[in-house]
């Protein structure tokens, strides 16, 4: 597989939204050239006596059964707030224009 040229990666980097030096394009071009490479090599494994999966792992689920169970009080719940009103936690305003 031939090298990414200093446009290519230009481009990919102007696809991400990034600002890369003349410096980062050279050592990216060869970083993405080796990753390439690598995925060209994987490419000519034959696989086709492996069926398709999406994990190698069998599935199974690790969460208990879910059983309903009493909560806490509101005065328990409120034990740490930093601040609370009329039995609420109270936080600052993370909108624009809120108060």
């Amino acid at each position: 597989m031939p090298k990414l040229t200093p446009e290519e990666v230009q481009h990919i980097a102007e696809l991400a939204k990034l600002t890369l030096t003349p410096e980062e394009i050279e050592r990216y071009a060869a970083d993405l050239s080796a990753i390439l490479e690598y995925a060209q090599q994987l490419q000519q494994v034959e696989t086709d006596h492996i069926p398709p999966t999406a994990s190698v792992l069998p599935l199974r689920n690790v969460m208990r059964a879910d059983e309903p169970r009493p909560g806490l009080e509101p005065e328990e719940a409120l034990a740490n707030a930093p601040e609370r009103e009329d039995g609420y936690f109270k936080v600052h305003a993370v909108l624009e224009g809120s108060q």
